[in-house]
């Protein structure tokens, strides 16, 4: 129950900073998005994108108070199968990376993302993805 409840504070908190960057928040953005080098950030992330991130990252927190039993909500089965396998699963993926600009095992290493990446992301995702699976073998 105590890790499910963490996981949903670490989601809740996540989902919140995404609805802070898309409401014209700019604290902490120039380290959360990867740049190639000393450029300018590689990628232009549209405002839609960053509500279903918000969204999605405020139900992962939802799906685990669900688990811990605070709050009685019928989900429907494939949810409890998978989907607790899945979110970490993802976040362990994430840790891991795409070997160029993301994960423990990137490329590029100078960067203000990478730095951030390395030293917060990353082990924040492998954290996420560790405890999710740990609920699940503690059942």
């Amino acid at each position: 129950m105590i890790l499910s409840i963490i996981l949903c504070l670490i989601f809740t908190v996540l989902g919140g900073f995404h609805f802070y960057w898309l409401f014209g928040g700019v604290w902490g953005l120039k380290k959360v998005i990867p740049t190639k080098g000393n450029e300018k950030n590689m990628l232009a992330i549209p405002k839609f994108g960053t509500l279903v991130v918000g969204l999605v990252l405020v139900a992962f927190g939802l799906i685990y108070l669900i688990k811990s039993g605070l709050i009685n909500i019928q989900i429907p089965n494939w949810i409890a199968i998978y989907g607790y396998w899945f979110i970490p699963s993802v976040f362990i993926l994430r840790a891991i990376g795409e070997f160029r600009y993301v994960g423990f095992f990137k490329k590029i290493k100078n960067t203000e993302f990478s730095k951030a990446d390395s030293k917060i992301f990353s082990p924040l995702c492998l954290v996420i993805g560790v405890i999710g699976i740990l609920i699940q073998l503690i059942k």
